[in-house]
């Protein structure tokens, strides 16, 4: 299966905390979206590695991605290098996206930002025809997306690209209640976690409100690039 968009995260729910309007956005339009979880997020203070795989499929249905994979890379200490390059690749490489959107360049958690220059490294790489590298037991042919974007996260950090994500909010909020041992529940009794707060969870409200306020929508999500963002024409911008 080729995908248009391949969404990457460190750990599940990065994605649906930060593009997951984006990408129910694009489902509607008949895209085909996919997800790439790097580890299972099995150091997270609340849950098990277990029920967090279990949120993410929920979550993964709720947005009606056509495919959810989890290269079970290790929380917390994963690295930037060849092997786990070559499993990104490996990825890239059977589903070939267009467009991958990824985590944070620079962010509070550690792996946010190394799982956003590995996944960059391994867009490059994947491109490259003499990394040789078998899924499946299958040879694959080099491919690299044409556009690799960096979704926001923890840190307030200024956007490239706005995109209007009015109507989808709902989704996007469902999606994030599908983890439902990490956020906001005042009937939990696990331990109190910097996104476990009502604050926190208000907060990917009132950031889709603000950054729609800006470019004049009701909802938005917003990117950093790697390299300019093109147009035909002045009037496509909106």
């Amino acid at each position: 299966m080729k995908l248009d968009i391949l969404a990457i995260g460190s750990h599940p729910d990065d994605v649906e905390l930060s593009c997951s309007g984006t990408i129910a956005k694009e489902v509607d339009r008949g895209k085909k979206v996919g997800i790439l979880d790097l580890t299972r997020g099995e150091l997270g203070t609340r849950g098990t590695a277990e029920i967090r795989d279990k949120e993410a499929a929920e979550a993964a249905k709720i947005l009606g991605v056509k495919i959810r994979h989890n290269l079970e890379f290790s929380d917390g200490f994963f690295e930037n290098n060849i092997a786990h390059q070559l499993e990104v690749i490996k990825i890239l490489r059977k589903y070939r996206p267009e467009i991958v959107l990824c985590n944070a360049i620079n962010d509070r958690h550690i792996d946010h930002g190394k799982g956003s220059k590995l996944v960059s490294d391994a867009c490059f790489l994947s491109g490259l025809t003499k990394i040789e590298t078998i899924y499946e037991k299958n040879n694959q042919a080099a491919w690299r997306p044409k556009h690799v974007y960096h979704y926001i996260q923890w840190k307030n950090l200024s956007p490239d690209i706005v995109v209007d994500i009015t109507g989808y909010m709902d989704k996007k909020l469902d999606s994030v209640r599908a983890y439902k041992t990490q956020f906001f529940d005042k009937e939990s009794k696990e331990p109190v976690t910097p996104i476990s707060s009502d604050n926190f969870f208000d907060s990917i409200s009132y950031r889709a409100r603000d950054l729609g306020r800006l470019i004049g929508t009701e909802h938005a999500e917003g990117y950093t690039v790697e390299r300019y963002p093109a147009v035909n024409s002045i009037f496509d911008l909106i």
